[in-house]
């Protein structure tokens, strides 16, 4: 079994990445492999709404010039899907939008091919207007037919600069507890 996480932060390795990690560890811990795919620093846009997908059927957005068809394969082959965003403004990150968008438009295309996965929504703050990031990337999973794990909060971590996070121990046992009910999710899908 394989999770891929979608780290949307403009940020390599920045909160969003180490609340990832976190939950990274204790699905690590349950035999279940995972990798994250950062997309900071990497050419990603919005879709351009040119409906190829629906016509041509074939997993993939026809725009080539970014890196969505490698996020699309990765979602395509994996178990579980974690995506994670810092929160702008109240809202989720551009690069974390595209890639809702995007693979989005191309599952709902290809008979929703993202149905029956595990999914689930990370998010790091520095304050406020996490729970619309949350809602939002939970938004992509429900469309998609997708079965989103909760935790014992919703799945967000608390902190502005780098690390700050790892100072919110609420922020750090809610993305353990994801890991875990993901692993446990994971298995029972599998049978």
């Amino acid at each position: 079994m394989k999770v891929v996480a979608f780290n949307g932060s403009a940020r390599k390795d920045g909160n969003t990445a180490k609340l990832i990690n976190y939950a990274f560890e204790e699905l690590n811990k349950e035999g279940i492999e995972t990798e994250l795919v950062q997309l900071a620093g990497r050419p990603i846009h919005g879709c351009i709404a040119c409906y190829k997908c629906f016509s041509a059927k074939d997993r993939r957005c026809d725009v080539t010039d970014d890196v969505i068809n490698e996020c699309l394969e990765k979602m395509d082959q994996a178990d579980g899907i974690i995506i994670g965003s810092p929160t702008y403004f109240a809202g989720i990150s551009p690069e974390a939008k595209a890639l809702i968008d995007r693979c989005g438009m191309v599952a709902r295309a290809n008979g929703d091919m993202f149905k029956r996965k595990a999914g689930a929504g990370v998010v790091a703050v520095r304050r406020g207007g996490a729970i619309h990031v949350f809602d939002t990337i939970n938004h992509f999973f429900t469309i998609g037919q997708m079965i989103i794990v909760g935790s014992s909060y919703w799945n967000i971590g608390i902190g502005r600069t780098i690390g700050e996070v790892e100072q919110d121990e609420e922020g750090i046992k809610t993305m353990r507890d994801l890991g875990t009910n993901m692993a446990w999710l994971l298995k029972k899908i599998a049978g």
